[in-house]
C-alpha cells in the first residue's frame, strides 16, 4: 500500500521534566509514596533519561491525581479529540475531505471504549456512515504496524479504497503515584500525541510504499511489559530486561540478507531502549526515534509513526528504503519495509 499523507497532533500543553516534578510535588498524590517511589520520580525526572519535554492532555490538579473514573471520563474526553486533530490534518495534506475515506483503522492502548474511538472521531470529522471503523486494543506500544498491516489486508481486498489508520494515547489518562517501579517510571517517560496516515493501494511514482509485515510474539516474556488492571486503573509493568529484550526480538526481526535499509525507524521506548537496539543493530543511530523521545517522550503507539513523518520531513534525497519497527506489551515486535518507488 501507498503512503499519501501523514500528521501528528499533540496537546497544547508541554512540559518540561523539572516541571513535571514540580506538580508531582505539589500533588496530594505524593502524599501516599514511600520513600522507593519518590526517589524513583526524583532520580529519573532530575536525570538524563533522554527526555526533555512531553505533551499532557490532562492538566494540574488532576495530572497525576485523578482516580479511576476520572482516568476514564479523561480518556473517553481527549483520545477523540486528539486523533481528530492528527486525522483532520492527514485529510488535509492528501488534500481529501472526510466524506473521501472509505475505512478508518485506529490503535490505543490507555483507555477502553465501546463503542470504540472510531465511532467518536467519525462522528466529530463527519465520515460517511458507510465508512468501515476497525479499533485495534490490546497490542500496547507496537500496535501502530499491525494496525498498518490490516489496514493493507483491507486495501488488498478493496483496492479502489481510501484508509486511514491513527495510533492515538492520552498516557497521561493511565498517570497515577504509587510504588511500584513500573508505575513511576512511566509517569517520567510517557507522553501523548497521535498520528494518522491516508493510504492507498496504488500512488504515483515517487510514493512510499509499505510492505513484508512482520511479527514475532514472546508470550513467555508477558509479564515482564504490560498493562494490568489496579482497582480499575490501568498499572504499567516495565521489566529491567526490557531493552535487551527489545534488542533481541528486533534484531530477529531484521533479516541481514535482503538490501539493508537506509535508516531503521523505530519506536522511542526510552533512552537504554534506543542505546540497547543501536548496540544491536550496527551501524544504523536511530537519529528520529532520540528526537521523538526527547520532545515527546515515549507515546507508546504513535513513536514509530511520528518518528517516521520526522525522517519524510528531513526530505533526503538519497533515502530509498526506511525499516521500521515497533514493539512492547505481550511481548511483541513488528516491523515492515517502506520503499521509494
Amino acid at each position: 500500500m501507498v503512503l499519501h499523507s501523514i500528521a501528528s497532533a499533540f496537546p497544547d500543553a508541554r512540559f518540561s521534566q523539572s516541571e513535571v516534578w514540580e506538580i508531582i510535588s505539589q500533588s496530594p498524590a505524593l502524599e501516599g509514596l514511600g520513600r522507593r517511589g519518590r526517589r524513583i520520580l526524583r532520580s529519573v525526572l532530575s536525570g538524563d533519561s533522554g527526555v526533555a519535554t512531553r505533551h499532557f492532555a490532562l492538566q494540574p490538579p488532576g495530572l497525576f491525581a485523578l482516580d479511576a473514573q476520572g482516568l476514564n471520563e479523561a480518556f473517553e474526553n481527549e483520545a477523540p479529540l486528539l486523533a481528530s486533530r492528527a486525522l483532520t490534518g492527514a485529510l488535509a495534506r492528501a488534500g481529501l475531505d472526510p466524506a473521501g475515506l472509505d475505512a478508518l483503522f485506529l490503535c490505543t492502548c490507555t483507555g477502553y471504549l465501546c463503542p470504540g474511538v472510531t465511532s467518536h472521531v467519525a462522528e466529530g470529522i463527519g465520515l460517511r456512515p458507510d465508512a468501515v471503523l476497525h479499533d485495534v486494543t490490546g497490542l500496547g506500544c507496537g500496535a501502530a504496524l499491525p494496525t498498518m498491516h490490516a489496514a493493507a489486508c483491507f486495501l488488498a481486498a478493496h483496492p479502489e479504497a481510501t484508509v486511514a489508520v491513527v495510533a492515538v494515547e492520552v498516557s497521561s489518562a493511565a498517570f497515577f503515584l504509587c510504588d511500584e517501579p513500573g508505575v513511576a517510571v512511566s509517569a517520567c517517560l510517557f507522553g501523548d500525541g497521535a498520528s494518522a496516515s491516508i493510504w492507498r493501494k496504488n500512488g504515483p511514482p515517487g510514493s512510499w510504499h509499505a510492505s513484508r509485515f512482520q511479527s514475532l510474539h514472546l508470550p513467555a516474556d508477558r509479564e515482564k511489559i504490560r498493562f494490568v488492571n489496579h482497582a480499575g486503573r490501568l498499572r504499567n509493568k516495565l521489566d529491567r530486561t526490557i531493552p535487551s529484550l527489545a534488542a533481541s526480538a528486533v534484531a530477529r526481526l531484521f533479516d541481514n540478507d535482503w538490501e539493508p535499509p537506509d535508516q531503521i525507524i523505530a519506536h522511542s521506548g526510552g533512552r537504554d531502549v534506543i542505546e540497547a537496539l543501536e548496540a544491536a543493530l550496527p551501524p544504523f543511530r536511530m537519529d528520529e526515534t532520540r528526537h521523538v523521545l526527547r520532545h515527546h517522550g515515549n507515546m507508546s503507539s504513535p513513536s514509530v509513526l511520528v518518528a517516521l513523518e520526522h525522517r519524510l520531513a528531513a526530505s533526503r534525497a538519497n533515502d530509498r528504503r526506511l525499516w521500521l519497527t515497533a514493539f512492547g506489551a505481550g511481548f511483541a515486535a513488528y516491523a515492515c519495509d517502506l520503499d521509494l518507488r
